[in-house]
């Protein structure tokens, strides 16, 4: 393997010709867009402004603006919280907030967004983390948070490649799910508070009222998978949901009547029991998940039967983690019945996605110290790896996850459908 020569960490730093530099909001255009120009609502049916349907195909940008463990091959260390504890243990705070400004640059990238286009997908869904609204600490920074930064690389390079872009709040304020995926502290806390709940609806306001003028996006995803079933006030909790959604709505129409929300059901995006009003707005759509199970039409029969009693859109925001055929089964049925989707994810470490990430060499020390005991802080320094070889890996692994250096999955690629140009 190539050697990294490696004083610190801002020696790998690239130029990031889409984001805006630290603090700048890129000024947006006031110039009102027609509602034809936006994605709509026809009954079970999206119609794009040329008239013809739209069946989502396409997948989700995972872990750049969200990170999750398992995609860097960790278990335990699995929230975007604790990989940050885990990696400032390893090799200090400083150095882990140079990674992740770094990481958020060329992780994602316009190279990512047109081998995406070049497949054959037609949409992209944007998990990310309300932090990046908020002067909470986060991926490196502190004050001057840059979600609309990153987000208008994303628009840009969308536009340029006809790609629709859905934006999907994947951690809540207070957490919405209860678990790792959400970034939270064990319990879905934003239905049980007011002020978690109004950071929730200001955060969302300012984003529509930011793009409330560009027809890239296609909707706002108000949550991602809202709370989990672990809980045994769940009932309790799925009561709160439709009320929180009509809130979120209600704050977005005050700046926005464009977009499409998005509303996902509880449990995993899988139970759409608790929803007992589809007429409270005339642009809204409902998003499913899917894991395992047959790839039958059975296996979501109970979704489908809730999509045509509302006469409104559903998609399948997340799918995937199994094998080929599987998915290629699973496409047929979802597209059978007018069912778009996402897979996720795009890109990962060891493939399962659209892109595969080499493993650096050391890469498996990193593993192991976010394996290991830390409840103490004599426990972290027993577990604690050479710091300049972990920061080598780090490094590596940044490099390897360009798109330049990953590796196409063709088979999964195909699976779906879609195409890889040789």
């Amino acid at each position: 393997m190539k050697k990294i020569i490696y004083p610190i960490v801002a020696s790998l730093l690239l130029s990031f010709t889409g984001c805006q530099s630290k603090g700048e909001i890129p000024a947006q255009e006031e110039e009102t867009v027609s509602p034809e120009m936006f994605v709509r609502v026809s009954g079970t049916d999206l119609i794009q402004p040329d008239g013809q349907k739209l069946l989502i195909r396409g997948t989700n940008l995972g872990n750049w603006l969200n990170p999750e463990g398992y995609m860097f091959g960790f278990n335990k260390t699995n929230s975007p919280g604790r990989i940050n504890q885990m990696f400032c243990e390893m090799v200090g705070p400083d150095f882990t907030a140079e990674f992740w400004k770094t990481f958020k640059d060329n992780y994602i990238t316009a190279e990512d967004i047109r081998f995406i286009a070049e497949t054959g997908a037609n949409t992209i869904r944007l998990p990310f983390h309300y932090k990046l609204f908020t002067d909470e600490d986060y991926m490196g920074l502190t004050t001057n948070q840059d979600g609309f930064a990153r987000i208008d690389s994303v628009v840009n390079w969308c536009r340029e490649t006809g790609l629709y872009l859905i934006l999907d709040m994947h951690d809540a304020p207070g957490g919405q799910t209860g678990d790792n995926i959400d970034d939270s502290y064990g319990y879905p806390w934003l239905f049980d508070s007011e002020a978690s709940q109004r950071l929730f609806c200001d955060i969302w306001k300012k984003i529509a009222d930011y793009y409330k003028n560009e027809p890239i996006i296609l909707g706002y995803e108000l949550i991602n998978e809202p709370i989990a079933p672990y809980f045994n006030n769940m009932e309790e909790l799925n009561a709160k949901l439709e009320p929180l959604h009509k809130q979120a709505v209600a704050a977005i129409r005050e700046v926005d009547t464009n977009h499409i929300i998005l509303l996902g059901g509880a449990q995993w995006n899988g139970n759409f029991r608790p929803f007992t009003d589809a007429t409270y707005d005339d642009k809204i759509m409902y998003t499913c998940h899917r894991y395992g199970g047959e790839a039958t039409k059975a296996a979501i029969q109970e979704i489908i039967d809730f999509r045509d009693k509302v006469d409104l859109p559903m998609y399948m925001g997340e799918i995937g983690h199994n094998t080929e055929a599987w998915q290629n089964a699973f496409c047929h049925v979802m597209e059978e019945n007018n069912i778009g989707w996402t897979f996720w994810p795009y890109k990962k470490l060891d493939g399962s996605s659209f892109m595969g990430i080499n493993a650096p060499e050391n890469w498996d020390q990193v593993v192991a110290f976010s394996e290991a005991p830390r409840s103490t802080y004599k426990e972290i320094r027993n577990a604690r790896p050479d710091q300049e070889t972990i920061k080598k890996a780090l490094a590596r692994f940044i490099e390897n996850s360009k798109c330049k250096n990953c590796v196409p999955q063709e088979g999964y690629i195909r699976s779906l459908g879609l195409q890889v140009n040789e």
